[in-house]
């Protein structure tokens, strides 16, 4: 799956245009390296998102096409 869509899907970011941005400013990494936004997401990788002065690192437990709102956080857990 996209990395943009990956964390529409999984709510780490609200928008998909907005997790695009992100990719662009080079404020999301994946394995410790600058993604794009069609990167591919698989489980066991780590993404890191800076917010600001804010910075969240999660590891990617499972990758679905969709799924509802309450489960989403099962997609991830925090490092």
């Amino acid at each position: 799956m996209r990395l943009d869509k990956y964390l529409k899907v999984s709510r780490l970011i609200k928008r998909r245009s907005v997790a695009n941005e992100a990719c662009d400013n080079g404020r999301v990494l994946l394995n410790e390296k600058p993604a794009k936004a069609g990167s591919v997401v698989k489980a066991g990788d780590t993404i890191e998102i800076a917010f600001g002065n804010r910075t969240v690192k999660v590891r990617v437990k499972d990758v679905q096409e969709a799924i509802r709102k309450e489960d989403a956080e099962n997609l991830y857990e925090y490092i």
